[in-house]
C-alpha cells in the first residue's frame, strides 16, 4: 500500500515539474490568478482576529470607572493610562495642521487606507528605504488595539491594521478619529495624549500650544525617544523643522515665517505628570483590585464601561484624617532627621554600642553592599566604601528612618469606613499600614482583658494592689511585668488599673481570667485575621494585630457589644446610574453583653478624662462624650491610640517599618506620638460640625467611687497648645535587650526567663487583675513544660 502512494506522488511531482519548464497560458493565467486569491483568501481568515464593530463603538464611548465617596466626592479614577481626554475643539489647531501635512495629508480623502501611499512606501521599502506608509487611522488602530493587532514589521500585521482602519472608518467621523488618535498616542514619560503631553513638555494644556510646540510634539510621532526634546533636543530640533517644512507644503504656514521659524530654540518647559493619587490611594488600590474581579464575574471592564463605585467614606473626613497625619507625622520626623544628620548622627563609627550595630546591619541589608561583598571585597572594604558614599547614605537614612503611620475611622453602628490613611505617602510607600501591617498593639489590648474579667463578673470597683509581680510558669521560669515607674504598694481599683494603663493590675485580671477566654473575646470583637499567642504576655498586647482589627474591636465597644464587619463599598453603578450591585449591610453579631461592653466603655471614659489619654481633652479641647486609650510597646517601638465616640471610632499607629529602630523616650509613647493625629481630628471633625459633639454613649457614668489620681504613666502635665506641641526627646532609642528600662520585665539573675501561660491550676500566686502602658517588643514564648 505505502509503495502506491509513492508512486502517485512521484507522478504528481514529476508532471509538476513538467509544466513548471513548460509553461502555457492558462497554466500562467491560473498562477497569476492564485495570487491575490490566495491574498484574498488570508484576508478574509484574519477579520474574525481583529476587534468587532461592537468593539469599536464600547471603545468610541469609552469611559473609565470612577470611585465616590458617600457624599459623592471622585477619589480615585481608574484609567488604562495617565491621560486627560480633551475634545478636538479643545486642541490647539496647529496641532491639527502639524498632524495632517506630516503623517496623512489626504487624510480627508481616504477610508481608512491611502493606497497611493502604501504602493509608495512598499516601492521605498524594496528599494532598501524602509517606509510605513500607515495612515492616522491605521495609527490609532495600533493605538487602540495593540494586543489583538501588533507591533512587529510583518504583512500579517499591516493587514490586520488595514481592515480594522477600515472598521473603524466605518463607524467613526473624520473628527472622532482625530480626537480619539489625539488623546490615545503615546508621549513618553507616562504622558498619554497631547493633553498631557502638552502639560509635561510646555506646562500648558493642549488649546495654548502654538505652531513651533505642535511641530515639536507631532514631530516626535516618527519615534518619541529618538526625538526626545529633553534628551535629544539636537534631534527634535531638525524634526521640528521637517514638520514646519511640510505645514509649509501644504499652506499649513506662509512660507514668508518658514526661515524665521526655523531659528527658534525649543523652549521646552519640562515637568513630568504624575497620576493623581487621590485622597484615598490605599483604599483606591483595594476597591481596584475588587472591582475588577466584580467586573471580570459580570463581563465588565473597568477601564471602559464608566463603573461607578459608591463608597462609604466621608470626603470631609478623609481630608481631615490625611491633614492630621501629615502634620503630626512631618512635626516628628523632624526630630528624627535632627538627630540622624549624615554630617553626625548617621555615621556609624561615632554612634556607640547597640545604635552603631544597627546602622552597620542596615548597611549589611543594602543592595550595594551585597554588590561590592560579591564583587570579592571584604567586610570591612564593604562598609568603609559605601560610608564613604553619601549618595547611598542617604538612601538608607531615608529608607530606614522614615516614620510612619496608619489610621482609620468607622461609624460603629453600621461598621461604614470613613477615613482610611495606609500611610504617609502612598507615592513612596504603598505598604498598608491600616490592614497590612501587623504590629504589637501594646496597652490598647488592655481593654479586652478588663472585658472579660467583667464578663466574669469583677466589677470596675474591685481593688488590688499595685505590688512588684513575681509570677511562676513552671521549670523554674517567673514572669515579672512591671510599670516604668516601679510598684507604688499603693491599692487601686479596676477602673483605675486600666484608666492609668498599669501593667502590674492588668497582669493580676489576666491570672484571674486566663489567657485563652481573652484571646477569644478579643477574637470575637474583631480581632480575627491575626493569631494570637494565648499565653499570660497576650494582656500586654505581645501579639501583633493590625490597626483594622483594633478599631474593629473598639467599635464593638462602641457599639454596645455588637460586631459589624466593616464595610467599604455601599453600591456599584453603570455609567446612567442604574445600581448593577447593592451591597448588603452586614449583621450585627453580639460579641459580648451589652452591659459588659457598656463598663468597659465608661472606664475608658476615665482613661480620657484623667489617665494616659488625657491630652484629648487638655491639649485638643473636646468635651464630647468620647473614651479611648494609648498604647506603647517596649522601647517605643510601636505608638498606638483609638478614640471611641457614639458616631466615630478612630485609630493611629505610629512607628517605623523596620521595628529595630525605635522612637525617642520624649515623644515615642502612643499619648505623644498617636494621640494627636486622633486628637487632631476629631476637633476639626467637631470644628466643622461634621460628626455631632453633642452625641452620648448609652453606657451610664458611674460616679458611686472617687478615682484618686495614681501615677500617671503617660500624661504630660504641662500641655502645649495644637500649633506648639510640648517639647520632644530629640534621641531616637533602640532596643537594647541588655539594659531594659526601669520598669519592664527584668530576669532575676541565674533564674530562666521566659513569658509563657500555662494552665490556671498550675499557677499560683495573686489571682486579682492588672495593666501598664509600655510592653515588651521582642518577647515571643515558647510553649511551658508541664512539670
Amino acid at each position: 500500500m505505502s509503495g502506491t502512494y509513492t508512486s502517485r506522488f512521484r507522478q504528481f511531482a514529476d508532471r509538476a515539474w513538467y509544466h513548471l519548464r513548460h509553461p502555457t497560458r492558462r497554466g500562467v493565467l491560473l498562477a497569476v490568478a492564485a495570487v491575490p486569491a490566495l491574498l484574498l483568501l488570508y484576508v478574509l481568515l484574519l477579520i474574525p482576529f481583529t476587534p468587532s464593530i461592537s468593539d469599536l463603538r464600547k471603545a468610541k464611548t469609552a469611559k473609565p470607572s470612577v470611585v465616590l465617596s458617600a457624599d459623592g466626592k471622585e477619589l480615585a479614577v481608574f484609567k488604562r493610562a495617565n491621560r486627560d481626554w480633551v475634545k478636538l475643539e479643545d486642541i490647539s489647531p496647529n496641532v491639527v495642521n502639524a498632524l495632517i501635512a506630516t503623517e496623512d495629508r489626504r487624510f480627508y480623502d481616504h477610508h481608512g487606507m491611502d493606497f497611493k501611499r502604501t504602493a509608495a512606501a512598499a516601492v521605498n521599502t524594496f528599494k532598501g528605504d524602509l517606509q510605513g506608509g500607515s495612515t492616522i487611522t491605521q495609527q490609532l488602530a495600533r493605538n487602540l488595539y495593540p494586543e489583538d493587532i501588533g507591533r512587529s514589521a510583518t504583512l500579517t500585521r499591516k493587514i490586520k491594521e488595514a481592515i480594522t482602519a477600515l472598521k473603524i472608518e466605518s463607524v467613526y467621523t473624520k473628527d472622532e478619529i482625530l480626537e480619539t488618535y489625539l488623546n490615545t498616542v503615546p508621549f513618553l514619560y507616562n504622558a498619554y495624549g497631547i493633553e498631557m503631553a502638552a502639560r509635561t513638555y510646555f506646562d500648558k494644556s493642549a488649546d495654548e500650544l502654538d505652531v513651533l510646540e505642535s511641530a515639536t510634539l507631532i514631530g516626535m510621532l516618527k519615534g518619541t525617544s529618538y526625538y526626545n526634546p529633553v534628551v535629544n533636543p539636537g534631534r527634535a530640533l531638525e524634526r521640528r523643522n521637517t514638520v514646519l517644512a511640510q505645514m509649509v507644503k501644504h499652506g499649513k504656514v506662509p512660507e514668508a515665517k518658514l526661515a524665521a521659524l526655523k531659528k527658534m530654540p525649543l523652549k521646552v518647559d519640562f515637568e513630568r505628570q504624575e497620576e493623581p493619587l487621590g485622597s484615598a490611594p490605599h483604599l483606591a488600590q483595594q476597591l481596584k483590585r475588587w472591582l475588577i474581579e466584580w467586573a471580570d464575574r459580570n463581563d465588565y471592564n473597568i477601564y471602559a464601561d464608566g463603573l461607578v463605585v459608591r463608597t462609604t467614606l466621608d470626603s470631609r473626613l478623609q481630608n481631615m484624617a490625611n491633614a492630621a497625619v501629615t502634620m503630626q507625622m512631618d512635626r516628628l520626623q523632624a526630630v528624627v532627621n535632627s538627630d540622624w544628620r549624615l554630617t553626625s548622627g548617621w555615621n556609624a563609627k561615632t554612634r556607640p554600642g547597640q545604635a552603631r550595630e544597627l546602622v552597620l546591619g542596615f548597611i549589611r541589608d543594602s543592595k550595594e553592599y551585597k554588590a561590592a561583598r560579591a564583587a570579592g571585597y571584604s567586610d570591612d572594604e564593604s562598609i568603609k566604601a559605601i560610608q564613604g558614599n553619601a549618595t547611598v547614605l542617604q538612601k538608607l537614612r531615608n529608607d530606614k528612618l522614615r516614620l510612619q503611620a496608619g489610621f482609620m475611622a468607622v461609624d460603629p453602628t453600621n461598621g461604614h469606613v470613613k477615613a482610611w490613611v495606609g500611610s504617609r505617602d502612598y507615592a513612596s510607600d504603598q505598604f498598608d499600614h491600616v490592614s497590612q501591617a501587623r504590629r504589637q498593639p501594646g496597652s490598647t489590648f488592655k481593654p479586652f482583658v478588663y472585658a472579660a474579667a467583667f464578663e466574669n463578673g469583677s466589677r470596675p470597683n474591685d481593688v488590688f494592689v499595685d505590688q512588684a509581680l513575681e509570677i511562676p510558669l513552671g521549670n523554674g521560669a517567673f514572669w515579672r511585668p512591671g510599670d516604668a515607674g516601679g510598684p507604688s504598694g499603693a491599692t487601686m481599683t479596676l477602673r483605675q488599673g486600666l484608666m492609668y494603663s498599669k501593667n502590674s493590675i492588668t497582669a493580676q485580671v489576666m491570672q484571674g481570667v486566663g489567657p485563652q477566654h481573652v484571646a477569644k473575646l478579643a477574637k470575637s470583637m474583631g480581632v480575627r485575621q491575626s493569631k494570637m499567642d494565648e499565653v499570660l504576655s497576650l494582656a500586654l498586647g505581645t501579639s501583633p494585630v493590625t490597626l483594622k482589627e483594633m478599631v474593629t474591636s473598639y467599635s464593638t465597644l462602641a457599639n454596645d457589644g455588637r460586631y459589624i464587619e466593616p464595610m467599604m463599598i455601599a453600591r456599584v453603578e453603570d455609567r446612567n446610574g442604574k445600581v448593577l450591585e447593592q451591597m448588603v449591610e452586614p449583621v450585627a453579631e453580639t460579641a459580648m453583653q451589652t452591659t459588659v461592653a457598656q463598663t468597659v466603655v465608661d472606664v475608658l471614659r476615665g482613661a480620657v478624662d484623667q489617665g494616659t489619654g488625657a491630652g484629648i481633652r487638655s491639649r485638643y479641647g473636646i468635651r464630647a462624650d468620647v473614651a479611648g486609650k494609648t498604647g506603647t510597646t517596649q522601647d517605643n517601638t510601636d505608638a498606638w491610640f483609638i478614640l471611641m465616640s457614639p458616631q466615630l471610632v478612630a485609630g493611629a499607629w505610629v512607628g517605623f517599618n523596620d521595628n529595630r529602630v525605635t522612637m525617642g523616650s520624649g515623644w515615642g509613647q502612643g499619648s505623644q506620638a498617636a494621640l494627636p493625629i486622633v486628637g487632631e481630628f476629631f476637633r476639626r471633625a467637631y470644628r466643622d460640625r461634621v460628626a455631632d459633639v453633642n452625641a452620648r454613649f448609652t453606657a451610664p457614668r458611674d460616679t458611686s467611687v472617687a478615682d484618686p489620681a495614681p501615677v500617671e504613666i503617660e500624661v504630660n502635665r504641662t500641655p502645649a497648645p495644637v500649633e506648639e506641641p510640648s517639647p520632644i526627646d530629640r534621641s531616637v532609642s533602640f532596643a537594647n535587650p541588655a539594659a531594659p528600662r526601669e520598669g519592664s520585665w527584668q530576669p532575676s539573675p541565674g533564674i530562666r526567663y521566659v513569658t509563657v501561660q500555662v494552665p490556671a491550676a498550675e499557677l499560683q500566686g495573686p489571682q486579682p487583675v492588672a495593666n501598664a502602658d509600655i510592653v515588651p517588643r521582642d518577647l515571643q514564648p515558647p510553649e511551658p513544660r508541664r512539670p
